[in-house]
């Protein structure tokens, strides 16, 4: 039996961390599938297909890994290309409630779909997108979280939107 997974997420951008659990995945399900949510409710600073194109990149070198790009619920995607797991990563307490509430609004969407979350590893545990994107917006340096091709990526980005963007806010990295 070939066993699908789903690792979901808006990866904006994706970093390390992600790849942990991605790579990690793919050690214990036949094929990982990293889909790239469309229309999240909170501001990205990558477009859909900035963000696929980066995962892809950064994912390229594992052949059981795919990169794709999704919208609507989730457990509909994995019904539609036949996975039967989502993957996802738990970094601190405070995940773990909010992943708790979705692991069961899930089952009740999509009983038939199972969760699997992954610790994730303790160099990651500060890591998120939220903080590469904090870090960049104060001109910080993020080349040890994130592949080169996103360090190029989010830098020029944040070039683009100069010093009065809106998008991040900055309340903690700032203190």
């Amino acid at each position: 039996m070939n066993i699908r997974a789903v690792f979901p997420g808006t990866f904006d951008p994706i970093h390390y961390g992600h790849m942990d659990i991605a790579r990690r995945a793919a050690r214990l399900f036949d094929e990982v599938f990293i889909a790239v949510y469309d229309r999240p409710l909170k501001s990205l600073i990558f477009s859909p297909e900035e963000r696929i194109s980066m995962a892809q990149v950064a994912l390229e070198n594992d052949p059981t890994i795919n990169v794709i790009g999704y919208s609507g619920l989730t457990v509909e995607f994995c019904r539609k290309i036949n996975a039967q797991v989502i993957v996802r990563g738990l970094r601190v307490f405070s995940d773990f409630e909010y992943e708790f509430r979705m692991a069961l609004a899930n089952h009740r969407l999509a009983p038939e779909i199972e969760l699997a979350t992954l610790i994730t590893s303790e160099e990651f545990t500060f890591l998120s997108s939220s903080t590469v994107r904090e870090i960049v917006s104060l001109g910080g340096d993020v080349s040890s979280m994130v592949p080169p091709h996103v360090n190029e990526a989010i830098q020029a980005r944040f070039k683009e939107l100069g010093t009065d963007q809106q998008i991040v806010p900055t309340t903690s990295m700032r203190d």
